[in-house]
């Protein structure tokens, strides 16, 4: 996931200029001061195959992106979190405050370009950071070994669809 929350800013203007990466040399907030984890709805699916699909949480705003998955539980088969970016870029993520390991999928061109297969939780900095040298157009994040229990490999297509969520009966257009 990307960097920090509480240092969402750098983290967005860096990873909007392609400079993330590595480790930061700040130090950690305690936990009793650690925000709650993030739990957004489910806004959008990946079928990889017919009948077959993903339900996404879509972090697509700054702050949702650089607090993604931290500390979640492990997601259960068949839901991610999606970070689609408003413009191509290279993308440098890293498992900070994670505490369940992640497959890392990075599309461009509407296919997975890169996968970080089982990358490991970090509790401490400094962390590593996880990307292709390429720009992305977004990482779709899973739960270890998603990615290869649902079959997708580098060059597996990705058409992230919105979910169509239904207004209440009774209700007007």
């Amino acid at each position: 996931m990307p960097h920090a929350l509480h240092r969402h800013r750098l983290a967005a203007a860096l990873l909007g200029l392609g400079l993330t990466g590595g480790a930061v040399a700040l130090a950690d907030p305690p936990p009793s001061r650690q925000p709650p984890p993030q739990w957004l709805p489910l806004e959008a699916r990946w079928c990889p195959e017919p009948g077959r699909c993903i339900a996404l949480e879509v972090a697509d705003e700054p702050h949702e992106q650089a607090k993604g998955l931290q500390l979640r539980p492990a997601l259960p088969p068949l839901r991610g979190m999606w970070f689609p970016f408003p413009r191509p870029t290279v993308a440098r993520f890293w498992m900070h405050r994670t505490p369940e390991p992640l497959d890392m999928l990075f599309v461009a061109g509407g296919r997975v370009v890169a996968i970080e297969t089982a990358a490991q939780p970090c509790p401490h900095l400094p962390c590593p950071s996880y990307g292709p040298a390429q720009r992305v157009e977004g990482v779709l994040e899973l739960a270890a070994g998603q990615g290869a229990a649902q079959g997708i490999a580098v060059g597996t297509p990705v058409v992230i669809e919105p979910l169509q969520i239904s207004p209440p009966q009774g209700a007007h257009p």
